[in-house]
Parts: structure tokens; C-alpha cells; sequence
């Protein structure tokens, strides 16, 4: 028999980036909110020290445990899906403040053309452009009206940056400056500067100097140590929740957090949620927490399963295309890059940060003419610094031995003489790519994995081949006296690392036909049920997603607040 809890007037599911801003801005507003975390409790003090690359890096130390809790994957309908048993393409983050704890830090605003994509490719190109059973969406609201809540996260997080020059408009300037431009990246704006392109310093959450944001919340600058990609910063120096909006709502004394609490069904009844029913892992003992409004904001597999589980919107289903929930999952194409070795020149790759880099989108977007190419959109180029970790860097050039004198010799040479720069591509949805729920296998409480159906199309084999040729171009210009690059994409696989990047699954959009959440990523089908995350995207951008799920976070706040005072759908 579960017990009942009294009612509180928000619960959110999972507490990192999302679920912290709404705690804040719900909380500082004098609501009563509990968040429901199904990981441990995190404090900065817990990584006093601790650069461990072998814990962290290698075994995984702030994932969430496979053996529990796991993904199945196919790459199509016709062959069985998997459980995935080890970690490879992208890792799921557990604890308080998820995977805004031992994320990069990389803070990029999407472009306006990402928010319209289908119109605005119809509109230059025609509709013969977007090719059959790719199922782009328009988002149902524009970078003008989402760059305010852009403007906030960036004035929370502490945003170090310069403006893009190929980007949409900013209603002000980041608000600390540019980390440090190292030799490397100097390097990289003279070449490109020369190949007539466009270079601007990475948008950084890793502070270039020390700072207080607009809630009173002070910390330090980045000091440049490396250990940011899979680790908790010991400075306090990279924006996350547990250092960021996580305290403010604490402070009000009306956040109440419950950490090893796995939310198993949201609860609902005649169209509107009720409550939802966790776990407590401490205890085995099952839980009941009714509420007036239920937000919820963990990982993207996390949310669509949550949905699916509850039976709450209609399931996508791939042979007719009807539905919403499971529908334009979406991944990246990290695969068009080019590694530079060099003879005269050395490199500190040693020293860097989760954000140190230099980039250019003049390949991004629609910034450039698709007229004669066959895909859509691109991504953003970068030569990063995130520190040269021992254990997972040695990179030797192409055709040499891959163990042996001749491997030892050319690892020792090429340490401090090599350069990599990096191609973060888009990934567009497809009628074929989509989430379920999978059949077969089941977690450690008897309810059914989530199930990936997904592999690279010609889109992106194309897009990926163009962006490692244009890095490779780079790369030379900058005087590398070898350049290695990808000249084909293979089919996708689960087990090599790529990004965590994954999106879709519970897409916004402006109408209910075509998506589950409206633009203020309120359900259409029980309108006291928000879901905030990457899952809102209708497809993925050539950008991290976390400044755009953080914007749409700070609008979700402003739209539960309005809920709360006037109910029924806003608009």
C-alpha cells in the first residue's frame, strides 16, 4: 500500500538544470515546491581534489548504474533491440543537478534559423529541399521571443563569451568576459581569418573572472586545471545547479528536495495530474505525492519513458506517423573533425577548461548556401582546450603501428605536437528515428527500458564529410604538417563515445497535431503538466543544447506562474 503525502502546490521530476531554475523562480515566487531526485546528494566539497581520470573518466563515477536502469537500442525496425551494458556514444548522467554537474560547460545560443527551420528552408529552397520522411519541425516560437530567457540564464550561469557574429541579436553583452585566448586558438583566428571566415571565443560557464550573478550567488574564476568533461569542479568556478539556483531556492525555505526518490508514474485523472507515485531506493517503500502542478525536467529518455509509462499524450507511432510522445528523436553528428600533427611546434594541451575554445559558424545554420549540396543545416567548428587528460590522449598519426617501438617512439614525439579541431553537426528527425517503449526488457522495478530506434541517413553522411573537409582546410592553413580527417561516415554504433547530446521525444511545437508541449512546454493533453529538457526539440541543432534548455526552462517558470494565477492553456 503506498503512502500519501500531503499536497504541495509544484512537484518536479529530477533536480539539474531545469528542475533547479523552476525550483528558484517557483520558490522566490512563494510557491511551496518539492523535487523528486532520483541520484544522491551533490555539494562542491565533494570534489575537493579529486582529479581522478580513471574514476571519473574511465569508470564512470556520476553515471547512473546500467546494470539498474539501462537503454535498449536498433538501429531499425526490423532487428531486435539491445540493451546497451556498458557505456559508449553518450552517458546518463544521475545525482542532484544531473548532467549540469559534470557537463563541459559549452553555452551556445541556437541560431533564429533553427526555431523556423522548416519554414525558412521551404522558403529559400522550396519544399522538394527537405527530402520524404524527414519530419523537421518549426518550433512555435522565435529566438526574438525566446532571447530574454537566453539573456537570464546567461546573467545566472555567469556566461563568459564575446558575440558571434553570425548569430541572432543580443539584447546585451555576456556578462564576463572571454576566457583567455591560448597560442593554439590564436593560431586558429589567424587561419580562419585568412580562409575569410568568421572566429569568435566559445561561450564559456567556466568563469573567466570572478563574479556575483543576479540572485547573490558569488564564485570564483576558472583556474584552468582541465577537469570539467565527466567531473564535478572543485572551484565552484563552472556553472552548475548545485552552485547556481539549487542554493536560491533552498534559501526561500519552500524547496524541499528528496534525493533517491524514482518517480515511476505521474498520477492523473479527467485530464489533469494529480500527484505523481516514487520510490524511495533507501527503503523499497512506495510514495504518493499529490500536487496542483507537476514539472518535469529529467534527462531526455528519462522524460519520454516517464510520458509513455503514465500513458499521458498520444504514442508516436512510426507506421502511420500519428502521435507525439517518442516522435523526432534526434542525436548530433560529432564525426567531422581533422587532428593536426606538427614537427616545430609544441602545445600545453595539459592546462584548458570544459569551454576554452574558439569557434566559427560561418558552416553552421543556414549561414552559408545549400543550393547544390544534398543536406540541410551544418554545425559549428571549434578548436577546444579541455585539457589533455593522460590516459585517454595519444594520438599518433594515421599509418602508424597500433602498439610496438614505432607506436611508443610517435606517442612520446607527437604529446605536445598535435591539435584536433572539431565539428559539432545537426541532426534532423526522421518519420523512421523515434523512442518507445521497448517489449522485452525491464528495469530493476519491473517497468519496461526505453527503446532507441535510430541510425545516421545520407543527411548526415553528407554533412559529416563537408565539415571534416572544411576542418581539415583549417587545420592546414594553421601549418600542420599532417592532417588526419574522416572521408566517411560508417552507420551508426552505440558503443564509441560521440555526445550526450540526444533530443526529441516530447517536441514543441504550435499545435497538438504535431507536438506534445507548447512554447511555454505545457502539455496539450493535461494542461498542469509541464515537461522541460532537450526533449522539447523538434530536431538538433549544430550546438550544445544546455543555453537553450536552460532559456526554455526560465519561460516554463514564467508559464507555470501564469497557470497558477489564470489556469486552461497559455498562449
Amino acid at each position: 500500500m503506498a503512502k500519501t503525502l500531503p499536497k504541495t502546490d509544484v512537484v518536479i521530476v529530477g533536480v539539474g538544470w531545469a528542475g533547479g531554475i523552476i525550483a528558484s523562480e517557483l520558490t522566490k515566487s512563494g510557491l511551496n515546491v518539492v523535487g523528486l531526485e532520483r541520484g544522491k546528494e551533490r555539494k562542491t566539497e565533494d570534489y575537493y581534489m579529486v582529479h581522478d581520470e580513471l574514476r571519473y573518466s574511465m569508470r564512470y563515477e556520476m553515471m547512473q548504474d546500467l546494470s539498474k536502469e539501462t537503454i535498449t537500442f536498433r538501429s531499425n525496425e526490423n532487428i531486435r533491440a539491445l540493451p546497451m551494458r556498458q557505456y559508449g556514444s553518450f552517458l546518463l548522467g544521475d545525482g542532484l543537478g544531473g548532467s549540469g554537474v559534470h557537463w563541459n560547460g559549452q553555452t551556445y545560443r541556437f541560431l533564429p534559423y533553427d526555431f523556423q527551420m522548416r519554414s525558412m528552408t521551404t522558403e529559400r529552397y522550396g519544399k522538394n529541399k527537405i527530402p520524404e520522411g524527414m519530419t523537421i519541425r518549426d518550433w512555435g516560437i522565435t529566438y526574438d521571443e525566446l532571447e530574454p530567457y537566453y539573456d537570464k540564464f546567461e546573467k545566472m550561469a555567469g556566461i563568459s563569451g564575446e558575440e558571434n557574429p553570425l548569430g541572432g541579436k543580443r539584447s546585451n553583452p555576456y556578462p564576463t568576459p572571454p576566457m583567455k585566448k591560448t597560442p593554439s586558438m590564436q593560431m586558429f583566428a589567424e587561419a580562419t581569418k585568412k580562409l575569410n571566415l568568421n572566429p569568435y571565443m566559445m561561450p564559456a560557464a567556466n568563469l573567466s573572472e570572478n563574479y556575483t550573478n543576479p540572485d547573490g550567488v558569488a564564485r570564483a574564476a576558472c583556474q584552468y586545471c582541465g577537469y570539467c568533461e565527466r567531473y564535478g569542479c572543485e572551484y565552484g568556478a563552472k556553472a552548475d545547479p548545485v552552485v547556481t539556483v539549487i542554493p536560491v531556492a533552498n534559501k526561500t525555505g519552500k524547496f524541499q528536495i528528496r534525493t533517491h526518490s524514482n518517480v515511476r508514474r505521474i498520477l492523473h485523472k479527467g485530464g489533469k495530474a494529480t500527484g505523481v507515485m516514487y520510490i524511495d531506493v533507501t527503503t523499497g517503500e512506495e510514495i504518493i505525492q499529490p500536487a496542483d502542478i507537476v514539472v518535469v525536467t529529467s534527462y531526455v529518455f528519462n522524460n519520454v519513458r516517464l510520458l509513455l509509462m503514465s500513458e499521458l499524450g498520444k504514442p508516436y507511432d512510426p507506421a502511420s506517423g500519428q502521435g507525439v510522445i517518442g516522435a523526432n528523436y534526434a542525436y548530433q553528428v560529432i564525426k567531422g573533425s581533422a587532428v593536426g600533427f606538427f614537427e616545430e611546434k609544441q602545445f600545453n594541451n595539459f592546462a584548458g577548461a570544459g569551454s576554452l575554445g574558439i569557434s566559427i559558424d560561418d558552416y553552421n545554420g543556414d549561414n552559408f548556401d545549400h543550393s547544390n549540396l544534398n543536406f540541410l543545416h551544418g554545425g559549428v567548428i571549434a578548436l577546444s582546450q579541455t585539457g589533455a587528460r593522460p590516459i585517454q590522449n595519444n594520438p599518433v598519426p594515421s599509418g602508424t603501428a597500433a602498439w610496438g617501438a614505432e607506436f611508443k617512439k610517435k606517442s612520446l614525439h607527437y604529446a605536445n605536437r598535435t591539435l584536433s579541431i572539431g565539428a559539432q553537426g545537426s541532426s534532423m528527425a526522421f518519420k523512421h528515428h523515434f523512442l518507445d517503449l521497448d517489449p522485452t526488457y525491464k528495469d530493476a522495478f519491473g517497468d519496461p527500458l526505453m527503446r532507441i530506434t535510430f541510425d545516421f541517413e545520407d543527411q548526415d553522411r553528407e554533412l559529416a564529410k563537408f565539415l571534416a573537409e572544411r576542418c581539415s582546410e583549417i587545420m592546414k592553413e594553421m601549418g600542420a604538417s599532417h592532417v588526419d580527417y574522416l572521408k566517411e561516415l560508417g552507420p551508426y554504433e552505440i558503443m564509441t563515445y560521440q555526445s550526450t547530446h540526444n533530443t526529441g521525444g516530447v517536441i514543441m511545437g504550435a499545435e497538438p497535431g504535431t507536438s506534445a508541449i507548447n512554447n511555454f512546454s505545457q502539455m496539450w493533453d493535461a494542461d498542469n503538466v509541464f515537461v522541460v529538457g532537450a526533449s522539447s526539440f523538434p530536431q538538433n541543432a549544430g550546438y550544445n543544447p544546455t543555453g537553450t534548455v536552460g532559456a526554455l526552462a526560465y519561460r516554463a517558470a514564467e508559464g507555470i506562474l501564469k497557470y497558477r494565477e489564470k489556469g486552461g492553456l497559455l498562449v
